[in-house]
Parts: C-alpha cells; sequence; structure tokens
C-alpha cells in the first residue's frame, strides 16, 4: 500500500515529456505564423486610416477658409489675400493664370512673404497649425524628430515641387524609413503613408507607400 502511495506522488510530479514539449512549441510556432501578419496587416490599416482622416479636416479647413474668404467680400490687406480664420491671420494665394494659381488659398501667415513665391517649410507648419484644430504635434525639423522628444512629434513636415506650384507634403512619422534608431528625411512623396496641399490648386493628394 505505501509503495503504491510513493509512485502515485512521483507520477503526479511528474514534468512534460520531450514530445510534449515539442508538439507546444510547433502549437505556438503556427499561432505566429497566422497572427503576425494579421496584426502587421492591421497596422498598416490604422496607418492608412490615419493619414486619411488627416488628409480630410486638412482639406476642410482649407475649404472652410476659403468660404469665409469669399463670404466676406474676398477681403484684401491692399497687397495680399486675407482672412482671420479662427483668430489666425491667413494669407492666401492671389490669382495668377500664367502659373496656374487660383485665388484665396492658405498659404501661410500674414507675415509679409510674397504669396506667390516657392513654399518655405515655416510656411507649411504654419498652414499646419493654423488650418487643424488641435493638430498632432508637427516638426520640420529632422533634429527634433529624433531627439529627446521624439515620441511627441507625429507628423514630419517637407516642402515639394518649386515655385508657385510647390506643395507642403504631410509625413506621417512612424511610416518613414529609419537608419538604425533614427528617422531618415524623406526624398519626395513616394516615401511612407504622407498628403501633399498645394496652395496654388487648392489640391489635396494623399499618398500611401507600404514597405
Amino acid at each position: 500500500m505505501k509503495n503504491y502511495k510513493l509512485n502515485q506522488r512521483l507520477n503526479l510530479n511528474k514534468g512534460f515529456t520531450l514530445i510534449e514539449l515539442v508538439i507546444v512549441v510547433v502549437l505556438l510556432g503556427l499561432l505566429a505564423v497566422t497572427a503576425i501578419p494579421k496584426f502587421i496587416d492591421l497596422t498598416e490599416q490604422a496607418q492608412q486610416a490615419n493619414i486619411e482622416g488627416m488628409a480630410g479636416g486638412f482639406a476642410t479647413g482649407v475649404s472652410l477658409a476659403r468660404a469665409q474668404w469669399e463670404a466676406e467680400g474676398r477681403t484684401s490687406d491692399g497687397q495680399f489675400n486675407v482672412v482671420n480664420y479662427d483668430g489666425s491671420n491667413l494669407i492666401l494665394t492671389t490669382e495668377n493664370q500664367n502659373n496656374g494659381v487660383r485665388p484665396g488659398y492658405p498659404i501661410g501667415l500674414s507675415d509679409g512673404n510674397n504669396p506667390n513665391d516657392s513654399l518655405e517649410l515655416a510656411d507649411c507648419v504654419d498652414i499646419w497649425n493654423n488650418i487643424l484644430q488641435q493638430p498632432p504635434l508637427l516638426t520640420s525639423d529632422l533634429s527634433e524628430l529624433n531627439g529627446v522628444d521624439t515620441d511627441s512629434y507625429k507628423y514630419f513636415a517637407a516642402v515639394g515641387g518649386a515655385g508657385p506650384l510647390s506643395s507642403c507634403v504631410y509625413f506621417l512619422k512612424e511610416t518613414l524609413a529609419k537608419n538604425g534608431d533614427d528617422y531618415t528625411a524623406p526624398a519626395d512623396e513616394n516615401v511612407g503613408n504622407n498628403f501633399s496641399y498645394q496652395p496654388a490648386t487648392s489640391s489635396v493628394v494623399i499618398n500611401i507607400n507600404q514597405n
């Protein structure tokens, strides 16, 4: 009777066999193979939804600024088309048919810049911060993007094109390429998820470039 109880205790304390461990490892591998691609796909879908939502809100802001300018009788300060949009004094494009520039679209703040000159990075940042309501934190400085506050920044601004038809390009930070731990400056709109805004035509174009 005593021997029986001793053997029973030994059986209860016995661990997994090698075959059982192999089966568990195989099952975990199968789960990883099937689950990881779905997780990656969901991440890409979320990033795409993010850029589409921001582009839609941005285009709406541009349209509202122009509509207010029209409603107020196409206001001008004597040099530039201007509008006070939600407390911000915006300068707007001046019509130039030779260059294909349509009037009344935000191109910066009322700081004396010629609205038909090439866009500057500061203009793109100003437009972002004054067209959108509570916009995600944006920078045009790569050192800031990779600095101690990198987690705070969500978007990176660049300028595309040149002259009156130049554009602001807004990149979703987490879709940019990296060199080690640092994000690299995008060469053009074919990198990462982004949208561009061309004040000359009010065009807002979404670019989805999945890696």
